[in-house]
């Protein structure tokens, strides 16, 4: 029996189900409960990342190797909207009104969608290159409501040469695109996530976590530019390619190459 590699997964807003996207060209929906898997969808290609919409937890967003986003009817397992675009999307993220879906792509570009939460049907809006300098796929692409810098919703999105971008979001114009700062790291040989960190009401930072080749997770402050490092943590044997909170802020699980995943619990400070 083949392995399969997932490529994404997420779980939807009330908690009951995980969907998954995988290599081997399908979509999985899990029931947490009863911990099997309760639907399998195929497609025609790799399917690279996956999101329930925050509004309506009987659709799926899926990016696939055939530049598409499929807007899939988990119930059913039928798709009901696609969007085209020119090269394969590889991250994606909604806001939390479920009207704007945020990709990524494999030449560095990011997109914003408008989504209806009733039909499903989806328009293009506007698209933001994230280096002028190169094409190199988007890994992470991550929305937040609020955030101290930006002092509104932000949108996080990395890619795999190594760049970091923050961007303040729009929301009332379709989800425009602002650059705040960005933040260089060393080019990744893997596709290596990043993620926000959880707000914490004491500190005043922008603090990021993100997996590396060097088989170590690294947390940076988007507002030391000189010092953007402020942790890191030791633990694995091969690079930490996902990182991912639970609901409750206060655990980090951190995946690496070998398939190895350990648990972090955050230490409370005083």
């Amino acid at each position: 029996m083949s392995q399969v590699v997932l490529s994404d997964f997420d779980f939807s807003s009330n908690n009951q189900y995980i969907a998954s996207s995988s290599m081997d060209k399908t979509v999985r929906v899990w029931e947490i409960s009863k911990g099997h898997c309760m639907r399998v969808i195929y497609g025609v290609s790799s399917q690279l990342c996956i999101r329930f919409h925050p509004v309506n937890n009987n659709f799926l967003s899926v990016g696939n190797a055939n530049k598409e986003v499929n807007v899939i009817n988990f119930s059913t397992g039928r798709i009901i909207n696609k969007a085209i675009f020119e090269n394969e999307v590889t991250a994606m993220d909604n806001d939390h009104t479920g009207r704007l879906i945020f990709c990524g792509d494999a030449q560095g570009c990011i997109y914003t969608v408008t989504i209806n939460s009733h039909t499903g049907s989806l328009s293009r809006s506007h698209r933001h290159r994230m280096s002028s300098r190169g094409k190199s796929p988007i890994t992470t692409v991550q929305y937040r409501t609020f955030s101290l810098l930006a002092r509104g919703p932000v949108l996080l999105a990395c890619s795999q040469d190594g760049n970091l971008s923050f961007f303040s979001v729009a929301l009332d114009i379709q989800g425009y695109l602002t650059l705040r700062c960005s933040l260089k790291l060393t080019p990744r040989v893997h596709s290596i996530r990043a993620s926000f960190c959880p707000l914490l009401s004491l500190e005043k930072g922008e603090f990021i976590v993100s997996g590396s080749e060097d088989s170590n997770v690294y947390f940076y402050d988007l507002t030391r530019p000189k010092h953007t490092c402020v942790n890191k943590l030791q633990g694995h044997g091969s690079p930490v390619i996902g990182v991912a909170w639970n609901h409750g802020d206060n655990l980090l699980a951190s995946s690496d190459s070998e398939g190895t995943v350990i648990v972090w619990k955050r230490a409370k400070t005083s």
